[in-house]
């Protein structure tokens, strides 16, 4: 029996000698991990282990070994409250918009930032040793998601991104009135009519107007379920618009598909989770097959529960943290009341991590990838009003050698974090390096090590028979035990404030 101490989280840890397949260079026996099955977790103890370079795949946590692994994968984060959109983000925003105005799908494939995980094995361990090299991870926590906001229980965001400008942004025209909804511009050489309202742009009346609309909702059934997105300050007109500006563009009021963001806790005792998992699910497995070319049986519906419902980290909140709390949630896109698309995102403590998303294929050429990448980094940017300490957007891993995994250094600006010293350094300093080889100390200063390295094993916390002790008491209990070195591996790939905190399970 595997259960939670006295509150306390814990683990088992397995080496990682063997190797397995890699997902993105296809070599068979190349890629190299430690994995840990962690049976509950702390939303800081992953926050720490996110930042020594681990990811979870469901409750499978894992690390690659840098310099053995083929295809090296790099934490990478973005400073979430520093981006700004690039041309081919506002492309891709502008793509979403025309699409819920007019309902024609974009012609062709997506632009080529496919920000879905590539399906990989993270070389899964089952609990108490039983391994099985074979079993397709459905979750690497790659890429991808959106972005999730969401009151008491649920969020629904109507409105979707409509991005009017792409490439080189042109001035807008000055004075424009509105009268009963149509825009009329001032007769030529005359000034503005004392007589008339002020002049306001067209998109300010429709949000007003879109505003009026949910409050009539929210006065009707009591309480609404639409949220309108949180209303960007005015930017000057000599600086470039902001994330927020162009995620609130607004949509015409005659909109041929209603698009809704709803966030829900993955918890079973949620009712908005349960009675959305079925068809949750199903879209799961439609993705899995139609995009990875999964077998049915590799994307079934305990698959589905165990990589994207499973989650190790205890659901907490606090009253400096985000209001729907911390934890792992599913985001759910809703296109004219189905499920569309589906992200997976754990919030922690410092950052949004994105986990994985899935879609309905038919809407590929949305680029839903990118463009759920881009709410996700806004999400980031309205929680760190409430937590000013959440702050980044964590994109999984940046595989520098697989060209088609570079995309996610275009979320700038961004750091790498180095395999050696666990500091973060710029992208822009680590990329030379990587174009030289595949493995780089990323840490410019010869002379850093691990800060955070515990450096007496003896007070890495265990649990045996039942019992939390320091290892140096387990020791002695075990005498003869030769699992020192694995426990002193373990405590180094872990970090001091780890090793502290979480259980070692010894059997």
């Amino acid at each position: 029996d595997v259960s939670v101490v006295g509150g306390a989280c814990f683990l088992e840890y397995f080496g990682g000698d063997d190797g397995y397949r890699c997902g993105y260079c296809k070599n068979q026996t190349g890629n190299f991990s430690h994995g840990m099955w962690s049976h509950a977790m702390t939303v800081q103890d992953y926050q720490d282990l996110i930042d020594r370079g681990w990811r979870r795949s469901g409750k499978y946590v894992y690390k690659p070994i840098m310099n053995q692994t083929c295809c090296p994968q790099y934490t990478i984060r973005c400073h979430a409250l520093k981006f700004q959109p690039t041309k081919s983000h506002k492309k891709i925003l502008k793509k979403m918009s025309k699409f819920i105005s007019s309902g024609e799908l974009p012609k062709g494939q997506d632009d080529g930032e496919p920000m879905d995980s590539v399906c990989e094995d993270p070389g899964l361990r089952e609990p108490n040793k039983v391994r099985h090299p074979e079993l397709k991870s459905a979750a690497i926590t790659d890429v991808q998601k959106e972005v999730a906001e969401r009151p008491a229980m649920t969020e629904v965001e109507k409105d979707v991104a409509d991005a009017s400008t792409t490439g080189s942004e042109t001035s807008r025209t000055d004075a424009v009135t509105v009268i009963e909804g149509r825009m009329v511009p001032p007769k030529p050489g005359v000034g503005a009519d004392p007589s008339r309202p002020p002049c306001r742009k067209a998109k300010d009346v429709r949000k007003e107007r879109r505003l009026q609309k949910g409050q009539a909702r929210q006065h009707g059934d009591g309480v609404s379920s639409t949220v309108s997105p949180p209303q960007p300050a005015p930017t000057p007109n000599n600086q470039a618009k902001s994330l927020e500006e162009f995620i609130s563009e607004s949509m015409p009021d005659n909109s041929s598909h209603c698009l809704e963001v709803r966030l829900v806790p993955v918890n079973f005792e949620d009712p908005q989770f349960a009675a959305s998992y079925d068809q949750s699910a199903a879209l799961f497995a439609r993705y899995q097959m139609a995009v990875h070319g999964d077998d049915p049986s590799e994307c079934n519906e305990s698959q589905f529960r165990r990589f994207l419902c499973d989650s190790p980290l205890e659901a907490e909140s606090s009253p400096d943290g985000p209001e729907m709390g911390y934890g792992s949630f599913h985001q759910q896109y809703w296109l004219d009341g189905r499920i569309v698309a589906v992200g997976v995102i754990d919030i922690l403590p410092t950052c949004v991590s994105s986990v994985y998303l899935y879609y309905h294929p038919d809407f590929a050429s949305l680029s839903l990838g990118s463009y759920s990448a881009l709410r996700e980094i806004a999400f980031t940017r309205q929680l760190q009003k409430q937590s000013p300490k959440l702050s980044y957007y964590y994109l999984g891993f940046y595989i520098h050698s697989c060209p088609k995994m570079r995309y996610k250094g275009q979320y700038r600006p961004s750091d790498l974090l180095c395999p050696e010293t666990y500091v973060w350094v710029p992208i822009e300093r680590c990329t030379p390096k990587l174009d030289n080889s595949r493995y780089a100390r990323l840490n410019q200063d010869a002379d850093a090590g691990d800060a955070r390295v515990l450096k007496d094993v003896g007070r890495a916390l265990v649990l045996y028979r039942r019992t939390v002790m320091p290892y140096a008491a387990y020791s002695r209990k075990r005498r003869g035990s030769s699992d020192e070195s694995e426990v002193q591996q373990y405590a180094g790939l872990v970090g001091q404030d780890c090793a502290e905190r979480i259980l070692l399970y010894r059997s």
